[in-house]
């Protein structure tokens, strides 16, 4: 069957170097806080040519402890997408703020910036944009807003390791990134792991703190913090990984257009590309009034496909339950939760595989 992801292909093809790096560190016996993660850490830091990398245990934790790092607490409103993953809103909740959720573009699937401000209220102190799918929501927008309005803005940059927005690397825009390393995105690993990114001494040396249950100093700690930590075997892994990100993404670019070239725009609705964007495509998302027929005759054929995401953050049940009411004009997120459907998407997949997928979408 053809997989979403097929993770063993890429660990064929880099094998040697994984295991090499994974039976060094079992060798040594250092597994919490050791050289692998400093060298990822600052590996990181360089690739995104910022002053602070800051492994955590996962891609929701980094967004918790950098929300708590820009002051974010009990009221403050944060300003963020209805349509993305659960997370994103989720982290807000954690943290005791109340996410205010804008609609989305219909055709980027990012925050529709336009709609932002008139949002905006005394609580308001953070805007939290997400580049779904591997494309960048419009920064310049987002910044300009956030200025205006002192404003922090925290992007989840979860889904777009390498994307660029108008020159810039995404994550490294905002007064903080926050990035996941779970084994399905463009960098991931082989378990969960997450970074916190930024050029803010004070938010950084927050969030190194946090991470380690407040403490700085061993068994001297500040503040009430967590126990989120990226894991050293991990970070081998994601060291050799990190070589080949760029050349990995420009792949998928390649399968995205060969799925572009191929993809009857009659057929379903193909993911863009704005202007002055890099898109990265962590997913390569379509959409049609046929979704639900098009995924079965996709099973049919033994290709697999995904709905990213099915139940906008608004009609989840979890908000619901902790007391939230989201009775909102919601309805491109809406309309697009009841059409978008995910093909495979990874760097390895052969020309002839997406032609296959392709055919079958035509064909319904």
């Amino acid at each position: 069957m053809l997989q979403m992801v097929n993770l063993k292909r890429q660990y064929r093809y880099l094998e040697d170097e994984i295991d090499s790096a994974v039976f060094k560190v079992l060798a040594k016996g250092q597994f919490i806080n050791g050289p692998n993660v400093h060298e990822f850490e600052q590996s990181i830091a360089d690739y995104f040519n910022v002053g602070h990398a800051i492994g955590v245990g996962n891609g929701t934790d980094a967004l918790v402890l950098a929300l708590e790092s820009c002051g974010i607490g009990p009221g403050d409103e944060v300003i963020t997408p209805a349509f993305t993953f659960f997370a994103t809103s989720e982290a807000i909740v954690r943290v005791d703020a109340i996410p205010v959720l804008v609609d989305i573009e219909p055709y980027s699937y990012c925050i529709d910036v336009t709609k932002i401000e008139s949002k905006i209220t005394t609580k308001t102190k953070a805007i939290l944009p997400v580049h779904l799918f591997g494309h960048p929501a419009d920064m310049d927008y987002i910044m300009d807003i956030a200025k205006r309005y002192k404003l922090k803005v925290i992007e989840d940059a979860a889904q777009s390791f390498g994307a660029i927005c108008n020159g810039k690397q995404c994550g490294t825009i905002g007064d903080v990134g926050c990035l996941s390393f779970f084994p399905s995105k463009n960098l991931g690993c082989y378990g969960d792991g997450g970074m916190v990114i930024t050029n803010d001494d004070v938010i950084a040396k927050n969030v190194s703190t946090s991470r380690n249950h407040g403490s700085s100093e061993k068994y001297h700690h500040r503040f009430i913090g967590h126990n989120s930590r990226l894991d050293e075997i991990q970070a081998a892994i994601l060291n050799v990984k990190l070589k080949y990100i760029d050349y990995m993404n420009d792949l998928r670019r390649e399968n995205a257009n060969i799925y572009k070239n191929n993809l009857n725009p009659y057929k379903a609705i193909i993911p863009i590309e704005r202007r002055g964007m890099k898109h990265v495509y962590h997913q390569f998302t379509i959409r049609s009034d046929k979704r639900d027929e098009i995924a079965e005759e996709l099973r049919k054929n033994d290709i697999a496909s995904a709905i990213h995401y099915p139940i906008p953050i608004h009609k989840q049940e979890a908000f619901f339950l902790s007391g939230e009411r989201y009775n909102l004009d919601l309805l491109v997120s809406e309309d697009v939760a009841n059409k978008v459907l995910s093909l495979p998407m990874f760097p390895e997949m052969k020309e002839e595989e997406i032609i296959k997928v392709c055919r079958v979408v035509n064909g319904v």
